[in-house]
């Protein structure tokens, strides 16, 4: 089958969406078939490019950059994307493509009406991976209110969910918040995060060589905004100053990082490091010398989902320090599989006497790593993503009469 993969996100970038989009694209070309990844570009020159990056054929279509610090830039730049990407897609070599599964990630929510495009040539299946439920996080945060920007969001994210035969969510609980779209013609189900594991390779944070050397270490990779609240996190740092034993790492990117990364610095707190985001292919070797992955969502998140940064803890067999808000998924998941520990309130004591508990019981560290590597080889694996994306489009070839809008 020919599988369009369309995102905003591919290598070279390194978050976790482009990491999981060349995951996803290669165990899908390891089924035996040919995934082309769909993704803007602010090109100036041309309005297309296509190269190959290990074995994968990659689209890169001229569009406007959608990656502004300001809001409302970025807001008019994503909900102009789609209509760019279809100008030059027009004019590349896959202006004709007969597709058999288009396949897009969200966030963003505006691909809607280039898929809309691309499947009325082909009557191409559709497949949305969702990932985040948005406007909806945002207003749970205060980002946005419940007004005219909103339901416009709101309006958009519908023709994403209209457009598609099949929506995968990150988790049960998401079911719920999806469930008036479920009818004959559209499934709602349950599509896990996935990761690849990759050996140890090293990592350009050597630990060894820091103030942090011998220390027992709380880390946390990925983004920094205010989604996470991770300004709890800076608090226990503060408070641990007292545990020489104990320090914290904070690698990545985001709205938040400067912020908190001055913080750090003002108050004098020698027992955490902040470094810039690392290459996806570091991440074994910066875990290989940690000993506790940290995850934080603001506790005003209502919505649920499974971070990436949680499934590359337990993938490489790193027990978890959660701080959520109560009754999510993610919560479940933690205490359920024992892969961690998990805090729901807003007392930094509570949460530094539950990172105590992990980090002085070396047996239990032991098991919880264990366990969690157990478990990302069970629920998080590519090649079961892979497949069930692709088995959307193979049960439509067994009933070639299925309705397809």
């Amino acid at each position: 089958m020919l599988i369009a993969l369309i995102s905003t996100d591919y290598p070279p970038l390194r978050t976790s969406a482009a990491v999981q989009l060349r995951d996803l694209a290669q165990q899908i070309a390891g089924l035996g078939h040919r995934p082309v990844v769909i993704v803007p570009s602010p090109m100036s020159d041309k309005p297309w490019m296509v190269e190959r990056m290990d074995g994968i054929e990659v689209l890169r279509l001229a569009a406007p950059p959608t990656r502004s610090p300001s809001f409302v830039r970025r807001a008019i730049a994503e909900m102009w994307l789609p209509f760019a990407m279809v100008r030059s897609m027009r004019r590349s070599p896959f202006a004709s493509a007969q597709w058999d599964l288009l396949a897009w990630y969200s966030p963003p929510i505006f691909f809607g009406p280039l898929v809309a495009v691309l499947r009325r040539k082909c009557r191409a299946r559709t497949y949305l991976i969702l990932r985040d439920i948005f406007p909806e996080w945002a207003l749970d945060l205060g980002l946005i209110k419940r007004g005219p920007v909103f339901f416009l969001f709101k309006t958009v994210a519908a023709i994403q969910y209209a457009i598609a035969d099949v929506i995968g969510v990150q988790t049960p609980s998401n079911l719920a918040y999806l469930s008036s779209w479920a009818s004959p013609s559209r499934r709602i189900e349950v599509l896990h995060n996935w990761l690849r594991i990759t050996p140890d390779i090293g990592c350009s944070i050597a630990l060894e060589k820091t103030a942090l050397v011998g220390r027992k270490i709380f880390v946390y990779i990925g983004n920094m905004g205010v989604a996470q609240g991770l300004d709890i996190f800076l608090e226990l740092v503060e408070l641990s100053l007292d545990r020489t034993d104990i320090g914290f790492v904070f690698v990545g990117r985001g709205s938040e990082f400067a912020r908190l990364q001055a913080a750090k610095v003002s108050r004098g707190l020698t027992n955490a490091l902040f470094f810039d985001e690392i290459d996806s292919s570091e991440i074994p070797g910066l875990l290989a010398q940690c000993h506790v992955g940290l995850v934080a969502l603001h506790p005003d998140h209502k919505t649920h989902n499974i971070p990436g940064k949680f499934v590359s803890y337990v993938q490489y067999g790193i027990p978890v320090l959660a701080r959520v808000n109560a009754g999510t998924d993610l919560q479940r998941l933690i205490e359920n599989e024992q892969v961690g520990k998990v805090y729901v309130g807003d007392s930094v004591s509570e949460l530094k006497r539950l990172a105590e508990e992990l980090v002085d019981d070396e047996g239990q560290l032991r098991a919880m790593a264990d366990r969690g590597r157990r478990l990302g080889r069970s629920m998080f694996s590519p090649v079961a993503a892979a497949r069930q994306i692709v088995a959307s489009a193979d049960a439509a070839s067994a009933n070639p009469g299925r309705d397809r809008h």
